[in-house]
């Protein structure tokens, strides 16, 4: 095979992978590995003439410009994290299929694929639970925007759709290239039959869930607020805040109506680093406040930066600061649960993104620390929590509010939801990556959470894109992006525990052990020769 020939396959690989993330259909995912694994195939036979580093080059391509075409948006916001992510990210990967390259040159059979799915599952898992996560291209994503597709993610999580799409793509390919080699189709009914149950049944079962799928009649009103105050140009003074606040309540007056269980705000409505101890203390919080007081029965959730001063005894975390008199404090990315009668409840952002909000193992690299820039207006490293938590509503019921990147990590939700979670808010800034697929992808992936947990979503982006998402992962109503509005609807909540949120990531779990056992099995192999 010419060397033209291999880029070529590298390049078309990389671009398929690439389109499901960019509004193409999901289903594509089913091919777009097929370049690949022709490539791989070809260096397995010609393994006495290539060593397996040189296909390890031809993987990095595909990922590179997978990563590229995909995530070349981060820049907007930080151009350090953008190298960061597209650059590393497309090295972990080939050095994943680089690893089940190798397997493939040693082990005997199918134990190659095995391998490779099993690496490819267990690498995925690793990128939701490092200190430089980064699930944005998990395969399952991919069919974000066909949820009527994959309402069996309700069993699997994202993870069940990477599964699916690495098994057809290698069972696709096994029987093409007999066909290339001279077989029939026809000669391969057991591999035909295979592939076709692998791509209908969960098809044709998640069509039958999609159409028979029916919500509990537990309904609560919602009023989602969209300022639309562009990130780039916001001040961060006084004057700033008075003027969020003054365009924050005017939405809300202009669209309340009677009976209004919840306000929902977006991302660091107010960036002024409030201490937590002494909110009511703000004038432009003390405004918030008076939207509740006015209005008994209605609950209010909005984002903000605020801090935390630890008192003597108190343990102090690593990310803590120090004022220039000793004292120790903390900054965080919080959203914050306001209602009448009661105090505020107060949760912090826990997964942090790298190279923006945290500077991952900080242990080690805490001098580059000042270079790490929080999308808020402040530096360096944030605080966290250390496990999720609900808001509890007056009437009991109790709120998940992930706060953006959040929203990307099903596993994570799952832990709001068996902690008693009946509705999902998400807040977030979309405006920091302007209009790109950035925001695209970031409102796609809430349909997937729907999904995974049933819960119904409200989501209220700063610039867009707000919507209402019931629990077959359907947007309800939706805003316009890089525009202020409101929406007005219904939610139903829900108490029902899915087999993923009981069971969370078994498959990446089962994952593991059989890599494991892989890898084991070829360091035997390598001792005996």
């Amino acid at each position: 095979m010419k060397r033209s020939t291999r880029l070529i396959l590298s390049g078309s690989s990389g671009i398929l992978l690439s389109l499901a993330w960019l509004d193409f259909p999901g289903w594509i995912l089913f091919a777009a590995f097929l370049p690949l694994l022709v490539l791989d195939d070809f260096f397995v036979k010609e393994k006495k003439q290539f060593r397996s580093v040189a296909f390890w080059g031809h993987t990095y391509l595909v990922f590179l410009i997978w990563n590229g075409l995909t995530t070349w948006w981060v820049w907007h916001a930080t151009p350090f994290g953008a190298v960061l992510v597209i650059f590393l990210n497309s090295f972990l990967m080939s050095l994943t299929w680089w690893l089940a390259h190798i397997a493939r040159r040693n082990l005997p059979g199918n134990l190659g694929y095995l391998a490779l799915v099993t690496f490819w599952l267990s690498f995925e898992f690793f990128h939701f639970h490092w200190e430089i996560e980064w699930p944005w291209l998990t395969l399952g994503n991919g069919f974000a925007n066909n949820i009527k597709l994959i309402q069996w993610y309700e069993y699997t999580g994202t993870l069940g759709g990477s599964l699916w799409i690495l098994v057809v793509n290698i069972l696709l390919f096994k029987i093409l290239h007999k066909f290339v080699q001279g077989g029939a189709l026809k000669s391969e009914p057991a591999g035909m039959i295979l592939l076709a149950i692998l791509v209908f049944f969960p098809i044709g079962y998640s069509l039958f869930s999609y159409s028979t799928q029916k919500e509990q009649t537990n309904p609560r009103k919602i009023l989602i607020i969209q300022p639309n105050i562009d990130p780039y140009n916001e001040s961060h003074n006084e004057t700033g805040a008075y003027q969020a606040m003054d365009k924050f309540i005017s939405l809300v007056n202009d669209n309340f109506t009677d009976s209004i269980h919840y306000i929902v705000g977006p991302e660091t409505v107010f960036e002024q680093n409030w201490d937590e101890e002494k909110l009511n203390e703000y004038p432009q919080f003390f405004k918030i406040k008076e939207i509740v007081e006015f209005n008994k029965g209605t609950n209010l959730v909005i984002g903000a930066s605020t801090y935390r001063i630890y008192h003597p005894g108190e343990t102090v975390p690593g990310t803590a600061r120090v004022m220039r008199d000793g004292t120790r404090f903390d900054r965080y990315n919080s959203s914050v649960f306001v209602t009448s009668g009661s105090p505020e409840q107060v949760y912090h952002k826990s997964i942090l993104v790298s190279g923006v909000e945290k500077m991952p193992y900080r242990k080690y690299l805490k001098i580059f620390e000042k270079f790490i820039i929080n999308l808020g207006g402040t530096y360096g490293s944030l605080g966290i929590q250390k496990s999720p938590t609900n808001f509890r509503a007056p009437d009991g019921t109790l709120i998940a509010v992930p706060i953006c990147y959040e929203s990307v990590f099903g596993g994570y939700l799952t832990e709001f939801v068996r902690n008693g979670a009946n509705l999902i808010f998400i807040i977030t800034n979309d405006g920091w990556w302007k209009n790109t697929p950035g925001y695209r992808q970031h409102l796609s992936f809430a349909r997937l959470r729907a999904i995974e947990t049933r819960r119904s979503i409200a989501r209220s982006a700063n610039t867009g894109i707000s919507c209402f998402i019931n629990q077959r992962g359907e947007i309800l109503q939706k805003t316009s992006w890089w525009q202020d509005g409101a929406l007005t609807g219904n939610l139903n909540a829900s108490d029902k525990i899915t087999f993923y949120v009981r069971y969370g990531d078994y498959i990446a779990r089962i994952s593991l052990y059989i890599s494991g056992l892989i890898l084991l099995y070829m360091l035997g192999l390598r001792f005996r020769k």
